[in-house]
């Protein structure tokens, strides 16, 4: 007694090679077919796009965040002098930052003087933000050692201040040139306080790639900060750099047993978590949304599956009176619409990740065609649109465009093999 054929034979798929290249003049058929493989590849392209647009975005807002500013910043609460002023300043910095530096996980831990005020050259004014910090902390900075761009030489740090690109453009000035800069706190005489005054060279221009740093951000030797700011054996902050800046959350209870009762933390999530909650949000919102486009390229997949079995009823039924079963039919337009996803899918997975290659050169020319402009920093924080393929972002969208190609396809092969191979004959 002969065997059954296996799942899947031979013969299986050399009917569904032949129904998928029918021609126009039966049916139309290989139509619906190019638009359904069309429609699958666009969805899993721009969802593979999308997913990398999102995932480098947050990995370049990120990577900003951490490489220029503090993971944990550490300051005294106030404090009552003789005077009966409000002192937040710590005096012991040098102690005070060792002890932090003894934490495990701690990388660095810097004392700063840090001051808000005006900059001016040639007539040019700009609010900037002064951050007073020793050169052997600053070279530990890696958006500012090794920025996007950068002119001057750090190594003359101390002589100097280095200053933002942004900085550097709004008062029109380069490398070599000085800058005044003014603060309202000054010397305090019988008539006041007067307004404090110095010109210093701009020996380094840094551009680090995010808006507010480039800016805004001034670094200031931290002897000349101290005197400047009146901050004369203080320091206002300790800026600590840690080893797992996710998991920061871990580092804050050792940090505060180190740094005293008057300390008080804030951290890098502290500073942006509203923000990139914001994005976790968009994250899952675009994700769906772009989960109902590769739906509806899937649902191509049924419309044209019901016109090859409409079709191909006569067909149906010779082959049912040659002894296919119900299984065999089912498999039969089973693979053809499952073909058409697969092939979609593996085209919008090289589309995808050759946008997301290739993205700069493709926003240069979209930039072009459009004018310029359509980037603008001042409201996204970072100066490009970055891109970062993810092993993870793609099999989540193969898994997406697959499972729903091979689930829709189902339906349509299920009423094909159920077809009554009496009622597909009966006319002819």
């Amino acid at each position: 007694m002969a065997l059954p054929p296996p799942p899947f034979a031979g013969f299986e798929w050399m009917i569904a090679w032949r129904y998928l290249r029918a021609r126009r003049a039966e049916g139309g058929v290989s139509v619906m077919t190019w638009i359904s493989l069309i429609g699958i590849t666009l969805a899993v392209m721009a969802l593979i796009a999308t997913l990398a647009v999102r995932a480098g975005f947050r990995a370049e807002f990120v990577d900003t965040i951490l490489g220029a500013n503090a993971h944990v910043t550490v300051y005294h609460s106030a404090e009552v002098r003789e005077n009966g002023q409000l002192d937040r300043t710590i005096q012991d910095y040098d102690a005070f930052a060792e002890r932090l530096r003894a934490v495990q996980g701690v990388t660095r831990a810097a004392p700063l003087v840090k001051g808000q005020v005006m900059a001016s050259a040639g007539g040019r004014n700009a609010g900037i933000e002064v951050f007073g910090i020793t050169e052997e902390n600053l070279m530990t900075i890696p958006r500012i050692v090794a920025p996007q761009e950068a002119y001057g030489d750090i190594e003359r740090f101390g002589e100097g201040v280095a200053i933002g690109s942004g900085v550097a453009r709004e008062l029109g000035v380069v490398a070599g040139d000085k800058i005044k800069v003014i603060s309202p706190n000054g010397v305090k005489t019988a008539f006041g306080t007067s307004p404090r005054v110095k010109a210093y060279e701009v020996v380094y221009v840094f551009t680090a790639g995010r808006y507010d740093i480039d800016r805004t951000r001034v670094y200031m030797p931290f002897a000349e900060a101290q005197v400047f700011f009146n901050r004369e054996g203080r320091a206002d902050e300790i800026e600590v750099m840690v080893a797992a800046p996710d998991a920061v959350e871990d580092m804050t209870l050792p940090l505060l047993r180190a740094a005293g009762d008057r300390a008080i933390l804030w951290t890098w999530k502290d500073a942006s978590g509203g923000f990139l909650k914001a994005l976790d949000i968009e994250d899952n919102v675009m994700f769906v949304i772009l989960s109902i486009l590769v739906l509806i390229a899937a649902m191509n997949i049924v419309s044209g599956l019901i016109m090859l079995v409409k079709n191909k009823g006569r067909d149906i039924g010779i082959l049912r009176t040659f002894g296919l079963t119900e299984g065999a039919v089912l498999r039969v337009f089973f693979i053809c619409g499952a073909f058409t996803g697969l092939i979609g899918t593996a085209l919008g997975v090289l589309l995808g990740c050759l946008f997301a290659i290739y993205i700069d050169p493709i926003f240069a020319i979209v930039n072009g065609v459009s004018g310029g402009g359509i980037w603008d920093p001042a409201v996204r924080g970072i100066s490009f649109l970055p891109a970062k393929l993810q092993f993870n972002d793609v099999m989540s969208a193969v898994a997406l465009s697959l499972g729903l190609s091979f689930v829709v396809t189902i339906f349509p092969a299920r009423r094909a093999a159920r077809m009554n191979p009496v009622e597909a004959l009966r006319y002819e």
